[in-house]
C-alpha cells in the first residue's frame, strides 16, 4: 500500500490542543494533541519535549494528516510537565508507569505507540513489564545496545550535569550541555530521572509481539545497531532514513517513515 496524505488536509491536521493530567504520585504531566482518528501516542527523547521532537519539524502533522490522533506527552522533568525535586518521585521505570497512567487517563484500549531515543526505551520497558498493550510499535533512534547498556550512556549524562558550568567548546559534553541549556532542563530532577532508567535484556524482547518499526538515521549509532534490534524482535522491520541522531528530528523523513508504516500495517476494519 502506498501512503499519501489524503485523510485530512495539512491545515486541519496541524490544529493543536493541550491538557494536563495527574500521574499516580500527583505529578502534573502535560499532553499535546493533534489530528483525529486512530490514537497514536508519541514519546520524545531525553531532555527534549513533545514540541521539539514531534511538532516543530512537522512529524506530528504528517502523521495526523494520514488520519491519526497524535497524542504527545511531555515526560516528567521535561517540557511543561512537573519536575519534582525529591528522589522519591523517580522510582525504577517511572516513565513507563507514567505512560500507563496516560493510557488510563485517556481511556484507550486500541492504540499505537511510538517513541524516539529515550521515548523508544520507555516504550520497550512498558511493553516487557506489560504495563501497556498497543497494537503496533515504532522505535526511533534506538539500537540494541541502547536498551541493555544504559550505564555507559547514564554516566555520560551525569558527567554533563556535573560539569554543566565548566564545559568548554570542544569538550565531548559541550553539545549536550548547550541542548540542556536551550531546553531549560532542571538538573536536580534530571539526575533523579537518570537513576530511574532500567536495562532490558535481549531475551526479554521476545515478549514484544506487536508489529514494530525500527527507524534510525543512516549515521545514527548513538544507541547501538538498529538492525540488530530489529532482528532481536519477533515481528520488526528496519527503516533507514538520512541523518544523525539529532539530524533525524530536524528533517522530514522520520514522520514520513512512521506514517508509511502505520498506513501499510493498518488494521482491517471489521476483521
Amino acid at each position: 500500500m502506498m501512503w499519501s496524505m489524503t485523510a485530512m488536509t495539512p491545515s486541519d491536521a496541524a490544529l493543536l490542543t493541550s491538557e494536563f493530567f495527574d500521574a499516580r504520585d500527583g505529578t502534573r504531566l502535560h499532553l499535546s494533541h493533534m489530528g483525529q482518528g486512530r490514537a497514536l501516542i508519541l514519546v520524545h527523547g531525553l531532555f527534549s519535549n513533545a514540541t521539539v521532537n514531534w511538532i516543530k519539524y512537522g512529524h506530528a502533522a504528517t502523521i495526523a494528516a494520514a488520519g491519526y490522533h497524535v497524542i504527545m506527552p511531555d515526560l516528567r522533568a521535561h517540557g511543561q510537565s512537573g519536575a519534582p525535586q525529591d528522589a522519591a518521585h523517580y522510582p525504577a521505570d517511572i516513565l513507563s508507569t507514567d505512560l500507563a497512567d496516560l493510557v488510563v487517563h485517556l481511556g484507550l484500549d486500541n492504540f499505537d505507540l511510538g517513541g524516539f531515543s529515550l521515548g523508544a526505551r520507555t516504550i520497550v520497558r512498558a511493553l516487557v513489564t506489560q504495563l501497556v498493550s498497543p497494537s503496533r510499535v515504532i522505535l526511533g533512534g534506538m539500537g540494541l545496545a541502547g536498551l541493555s547498556n544504559w550505564a555507559k550512556r547514564g554516566d555520560f549524562f551525569r558527567r554533563v550535569i556535573d560539569r554543566f558550568d565548566a564545559a568548554k567548546r570542544g569538550d565531548d559534553i559541550w553539545m549536550a550541555v548547550q541542548f540542556m541549556k536551550t531546553m531549560g532542563v532542571d538538573r536536580t530532577a534530571a539526575r533523579h530521572l537518570l537513576a530511574s532508567l532500567v536495562d532490558t535484556s535481549t531475551s526479554a524482547l521476545s515478549a514484544i509481539r506487536q508489529p514494530t518499526l525500527v527507524v534510525c538515521g543512516s549515521e545514527d549509532r548513538d544507541n547501538g545497531d538498529p538492525a540488530a534490534l530489529a532482528t532481536a524482535l519477533p515481528d520488526a522491520q528496519h527503516a533507514v532514513i538520512p541523518g544523525t541522531h539529532m539530524g533525524c528530528i530536524v528533517g522530514k523523513d522520520l514522520g514520513i517513515a512512521m506514517a508509511q508504516f502505520l498506513c501499510d500495517t493498518a488494521p482491517v476494519i471489521g476483521a
